[in-house]
């Protein structure tokens, strides 16, 4: 590489930066842990004994892993103007991200609460606590013990997912990599340095996993 392109990636590593710290990492956290919510609820209905609602959840959940995340972002923001549902694209791509959490982590949750012992509903059953008492104080939290390694590689995924967003108009970390190179074509250097930024989120990110479940271990051997 030339001294001028060396200069146009020192003179965006700051935008980038920013991008990365005013929307890639807040849509990240806000879509992760919304999805997170609408995973729970999901799971509930998919493990429900009333058909209507478990056969919702299991449709809910062969939608959005039976279509393109991209496909799902552009629906939300391209698609849903022709019903008159205008939203600006950091939101709709709150949305999308979150949806598309919600359904995949649905079936990580569902499995984790599965795997709690059976006698944990029963001991709960014997000291009188309600269904939502249950889940809420003995079943759920050791759910989430099982659910951590792959909720966090959930995580990891949506960090690099969101540079989906730059297609409709986010301006997160991709899409200021894009304009910085459009007038130049140094789009090698540029996607590089972007590269190289989600790489570093995605280790640190891989960090903290094994540090919580190291320390999760450690709570469950004691």
């Amino acid at each position: 590489m030339d001294s001028s392109t060396w200069e146009l990636i020192r003179h965006n590593l700051e935008p980038m930066l920013v991008a990365t710290v005013k929307e890639t990492l807040p849509l990240t956290a806000i879509s992760f842990c919304i999805g997170l919510v609408i995973a729970v609820f999901v799971a509930l209905a998919r493990m429900s004994t009333k058909w209507p609602l478990a056969a919702v959840a299991r449709f809910y959940i062969s939608i959005i892993r039976g279509t393109p995340l991209l496909v799902q972002l552009f629906i939300v923001f391209y698609a849903l103007p022709e019903l008159n549902i205008v939203i600006n694209p950091f939101p709709a791509a709150v949305i999308a991200f979150s949806l598309n959490v919600g359904g995949y982590a649905a079936e990580v949750v569902r499995a984790a609460i599965l795997s709690v012992a059976s006698g944990q509903w029963e001991a709960a059953q014997a000291l009188g606590l309600t269904y939502p008492q249950t889940l809420r104080s003995i079943i759920l939290p050791q759910a989430a013990r099982i659910a951590v390694p792959p909720l966090s590689n959930t995580l990891i995924s949506l960090v690099k997912d969101t540079s989906l967003a730059s297609t409709i108009l986010v301006t997160e970390l991709l899409r200021v990599a894009q304009l910085a190179a459009a007038p130049t074509f140094d789009f090698f250097a540029l996607y590089g340095v972007a590269a190289v930024y989600y790489w570093i989120i995605c280790l640190i990110l891989g960090f903290a996993q094994t540090r919580l479940e190291t320390r999760l271990a450690r709570h469950v051997a004691r």
